[in-house]
């Protein structure tokens, strides 16, 4: 069931969400040669309690740290390590969720350590637009696969492809909510879009074969052929005056 949000419960998941948004730039500013994942998740964990949240994330499902930390070919759901040393050329996804006051705020992105190929960046610049590109189509009678189609389009149109077996979600009390939002579909198909409903949007593309699988940890996604895969995610609330990006820093 969809459980839309009145203005009091949007602002108070922007609270969280901001939260989030702080702590993702604060992994991002320790992404750099020679720093171990482990060690930006002790900085994340540490950011979003000085704020006084808890991270969505830790033991979540049983999930071991307070962010999935994800390198080149690991999609998402990595687990922090003090052995994953980051190096030059490494793509790094940084997923954070913080809870506070009864609301959770999710997001995520890729950083590049150092110097990066032209096709890393090229990936991490697509992925990224192509959350916008999703989010510029919400409006009243829109549905949720014309999102998923804006996304999708954009992303193939670049020569990439569009994990399939995760997607979006919505998000509020809970951090996993109805509806569901894949980063793919067809256009005018899936749930009305309505004012209230809170969804975090989440488009994870690779280089190559849009296929996964699970590494033996039984949460680190990889792609199945090895190449690259970048990850960006906001979590937005669809309003009376559009759509407003509730994982916002500022």
């Amino acid at each position: 069931m969809i459980t839309l949000k009145s203005g009091e419960e949007i602002i108070r998941m922007r609270d969280a969400g901001r939260i989030a948004a702080i702590a993702r730039e604060i992994g991002g500013e320790h992404v750099r040669e020679g720093v171990t994942t482990a060690q930006i998740d002790r900085e994340i964990k540490k950011c979003i309690l000085s704020h006084g949240a808890k991270p969505s994330f830790l033991g979540y499902g049983g999930f071991p740290a307070s962010a999935c930390i994800s390198v080149n070919e690991e999609i998402i759901h990595g687990i922090p390590s003090s052995n994953r040393v980051l190096k030059n050329g490494d793509i790094v996804k940084i997923d954070v969720g913080a809870y506070y006051k009864g609301y959770h705020g999710d997001c995520a992105a890729t950083f590049a350590v150092g110097t990066v190929s032209e096709e890393a960046q090229r990936l991490i610049d697509v992925t990224k637009q192509s959350f916008f590109e999703g989010i510029a189509i919400i409006s009243d009678g829109k549905r949720i696969g014309d999102i998923g189609h804006a996304i999708q389009s954009y992303v193939e149109s670049n020569g990439f492809s569009v994990v399939r077996e995760y997607i979006g979600h919505g998000i509020g009390k809970n951090l996993h909510e109805d509806p569901e939002v894949p980063n793919y579909g067809i256009a005018g198909h899936g749930q009305r879009i309505r004012s209230g409903m809170t969804i975090a949007i989440e488009p994870m593309v690779n280089v190559g074969d849009w296929r996964v699988r699970v590494l033996n940890d039984k949460w680190t996604v990889v792609t199945v052929d090895g190449k690259l895969s970048a990850h960006y995610e906001n979590t937005v609330a669809v309003t009376d005056n559009g759509v407003l990006i509730l994982t916002d820093p500022s």
